[in-house]
């Protein structure tokens, strides 16, 4: 037995073909949240998943009479919204400032607090890492990280060879990398 909410959800489809509003309306209004936290999860934006309710419905609108009542009306909305986040997805991956709205700002949103806190602790496992090197691979190191200077420069300034300030530099680096594997959280 069809159970009410399907029933009067068909009536609504049906005058919805005739093109009563008030039919739309009601539907609008029922999906709307359930759209809208579908595209949500696609599209990573309030803004561009508000876009995509509203495209959705307003091709509902626009193909109302072509609305099938045997079919889920439900299933009919939220495969239009898969289908227009996606073409909006692939529409991003050409266009620069699309990619920069949806990739990067919306997770920006998301991963700030955490990353603001994971830069502090990197910065701080950072320091402790150069405390311990060796005093002329720490200066070899920061003369080149913090200052920016080149190996020809820092061979120069120190009267030792390339060879020498690449052969520091890597032994830094590998300091490093190993100090962090053994005291930070992410790699255990």
């Amino acid at each position: 037995m069809p159970n009410t909410r399907d029933f009067s959800e068909q009536l609504l489809i049906s005058e919805l073909k005739n093109h009563n509003e008030n039919a739309f309306r009601k539907l609008f209004d029922f999906y709307y949240q359930d759209i809208y936290g579908y595209s949500i999860s696609i599209l990573k934006s309030k803004e561009l998943a508000e876009e995509n309710v509203q495209d959705v419905f307003l091709k509902v609108w626009l193909h109302r009479e072509n609305l099938n009542l045997e079919q889920s009306f439900k299933s009919y909305l939220f495969t239009i919204a898969r289908n227009q986040a996606f073409n909006l997805l692939n529409k991003a991956a050409n266009d620069l400032l699309l990619k920069e709205e949806i990739f990067y700002k919306s997770q920006k949103s998301y991963d700030q607090g955490d990353y603001s806190i994971r830069e502090a602790d990197c910065k701080k496992l950072k320091k402790q890492a150069i405390k311990q090197l060796p005093p002329k691979r720490k200066l070899i190191f920061k003369m080149s990280r913090k200052h920016g200077k080149t190996y020809e420069e820092i061979s120069q300034e120190l009267g030792i060879s390339v060879n020498t300030v690449k052969s520091q530099m890597s032994k830094a680096l590998e300091t490093l990398r190993l100090f962090f594997k053994e005291h930070d959280e992410i790699y255990k």
